[in-house]
């Protein structure tokens, strides 16, 4: 499986989770644990998600997202979930 840490940062709004998942529902990439809070105004939220199902490449999935960070005005990153277990390895 191979997995992804997404992190979305930004001030509050309604919808930033709805808008989120459903874009990646629209790559056919699946949810698998998700965590959000706000702190003062400000919405966190992270999401570990399998990205087997998306047929696409890394870079790809990361492009798709552009137009919710645009539209919500948000921070989304991705980063492989590869690398925290190799840092945990080392």
């Amino acid at each position: 499986m191979t997995k992804a840490l997404i992190s979305v940062t930004g001030l509050d709004a309604t919808g930033i989770i709805a808008k989120v998942a459903t874009k990646l529902s629209e790559m056919n990439i699946n949810i698998l644990d998700i965590t959000q809070t706000i702190l003062d105004g400000y919405f966190t939220m992270m999401m570990v998600v399998d990205l087997d199902g998306a047929h696409m490449e890394f870079s790809r999935i990361d492009e798709a997202l552009q137009p919710v960070r645009d539209e919500m005005k948000m921070t989304i990153h991705m980063q492989r979930m590869d690398i925290f277990d190799a840092m945990h390895r080392i």
